[in-house]
């Protein structure tokens, strides 16, 4: 038989199948080498031209906590929000009506208590599917309390401070259950909430529970079909059609400068490219919208999507978390990814995914942070996963820090180690451009924005370099123009002076 078996080593095709396998051989080595660094996590990053680019990781897992590491009896249900206060991590169970106090105990946590109630002098009462909790510095508790639609604030002892409820407001519509599903306050005692199926915005409370109003409300979209059918609708017609509202909040988070950063899922997927839809928006005082977005890209998301793995469309978040650095890290909840963006606006990394193993998660529902862990809750899973940066992801903090405190030099020298960690990271060739740009060196700081394709910092740059190549040659320029202008003058004498010889 012409193809029968043979042992290797006689034949053409076994000899070649041996030379493969050699090669694999040699090669495995550098692939695990290659693989080092990325710490058993897929991050990336998009380039300029919009291009996912494999960088190494900026987290690793180091914990998981689900309840039975917690040692609950009755196991998380539906658990919906986090919130981080100090050493203590609050971990709120909707399906089972409570919220759970977790407390750090070295590199793991432990259950502190369970929070089922609270106490209103000799009586007391009880939660009814718990939305939110928000801790104060003072350590009171914001608790949303949905199902009973109220929000509490209570001392550290659990008893009862105060009681928000639907406002008897002509601004309100009396029609609608007051439901509310997240809640933050400032360091004065202002409550800002987010109820559901309530589209002006978020309901401000004072810290006597006075409702003063809405803010942040956002603002009303048109797609291009409702556009065209108004411009070809008729006065009367346009009159019978639907007022539109405002899109609702999803979630909210207060920085330590007393912002409110607010995600939302509900917008047209194309009002993303023109960055319409915003999906973050960063709220001030009066409500309005003060993002800086100075990246190549607005803070998106994903900027590109398909149908791969069952998932389609651009990301939704579902939650937000900031870091004093003013680094801000959205949760994907359709992806289960985090993405995190700078002051500025700039991606610095992106990683997770959908799920069922460490990192990944099946329905990323909330994320916080401590410090420079995150920790982001998965309410399928119930569990909670603890996420710690690796060397890499901690030099990019540190470069970043170090630049906002007007520590130049050494900014650069970090946004250099970071190169040398990964040297397709754009953001780090920008970072030592604006530390160079900031002391003054303005021909070194264009070449890095040139490898970064950075047009806005590579243009002041060079206005600067000029500037400075001006007034270094400033004599040599006024000596040019004043040759400029006499030569033709005596040229011009000269020639007719000569005239006026050969005429003689």
């Amino acid at each position: 038989m012409k193809n029968a078996w043979r042992p290797f080593g006689t034949g053409k095709a076994p000899r070649a199948f041996c030379v493969t396998l050699a090669l694999l051989l040699v090669l495995l080595p550098a692939v695990s080498l290659a693989q080092v660094g990325f710490e058993n996590q897929y991050t990336y990053t998009y380039d300029y031209w919009g291009g996912p680019v494999s960088s190494p990781d900026a987290y690793r897992v180091k914990l998981v906590v689900d309840s039975a590491s917690l040692g609950l009896t009755k196991p998380m249900a539906v658990p919906g929000s986090l919130f981080v206060h100090g050493d203590r991590l609050y971990v709120v169970d909707s399906g089972n009506h409570r919220i759970l106090q977790l407390k750090k105990a070295g590199d793991a946590f432990a259950l502190e208590r369970s929070i089922e109630g609270f106490t209103d002098g000799s009586s007391g009462g009880t939660f009814s599917s718990p939305g939110d909790i928000f801790v104060t510095q003072q350590g009171d508790y914001f608790i949303c309390d949905t199902g009973n639609e109220r929000v509490l604030k209570l001392d550290k002892d659990l008893n009862l401070l105060g009681t928000i409820t639907k406002p008897l407001d002509e601004t309100f519509d009396q029609r609608l259950a007051f439901m509310p599903l997240r809640v933050v306050a400032d360091t004065t005692g202002r409550a800002f909430v987010l109820a559901r199926n309530v589209n002006k915005g978020l309901a401000k409370f004072e810290a006597d529970g006075k409702f003063t109003g809405f803010i942040g409300a956002m603002p009303v979209s048109r797609s291009i079909t409702d556009q065209i059918w108004r411009l070809l609708s008729t006065r009367a017609q346009r009159e019978q059609q639907a007022s539109l509202v405002p899109t609702e909040f999803d979630n909210i988070y207060i920085d330590k400068k007393g912002f409110i950063y607010s995600v939302t899922t509900t917008f047209q997927e194309y009002d993303l490219l023109w960055d319409n839809a915003r999906p973050i928006r960063k709220l001030n005082t009066v409500g309005t919208d003060i993002l800086v977005k100075n990246g190549e890209y607005p803070p998106i998301g994903e900027l590109t999507w398909g149908t791969a793995a069952g998932y389609s469309g651009p990301a939704r978040f579902s939650d937000i978390t900031v870091m004093d650095n003013e680094v801000y890290i959205a949760l994907d909840k359709i992806r289960g990814r985090l993405f995190a963006y700078d002051g500025q606006g700039r991606n610095l990394w992106i990683f997770g995914g959908s799920g069922n193993m460490a990192g990944y998660f099946r329905n990323a529902a909330s994320i916080e942070h401590s410090g420079y862990n995150l920790l982001v809750l998965d309410s399928l899973e119930g569990s909670i996963t603890l996420f710690e940066p690796t060397e890499y992801g901690r030099m990019i903090y540190q470069a970043t820090e170090e630049y906002q405190r007007g520590e130049y030099s050494q900014s650069a020298d970090s946004w250099n180690q970071v190169l040398q960690l990964n040297g397709n990271y754009e953001l780090a060739y920008i970072g030592v451009g604006r530390a160079l740009l900031r002391e003054e060196r303005y021909s070194e700081a264009m070449q890095y924005f040139k490898l970064a394709n950075d047009e806005v910092n590579y243009s002041k740059a060079f206005q600067e370099h000029r500037k400075l190549w001006v007034e270094d040659n400033i004599a040599w320029i006024f000596a040019l123009l004043v040759l400029a202008l006499v030569i033709p003058l005596v040229v011009g004498r000269i020639r007719k002076i000569r005239r006026e010889l050969q005429e003689a």
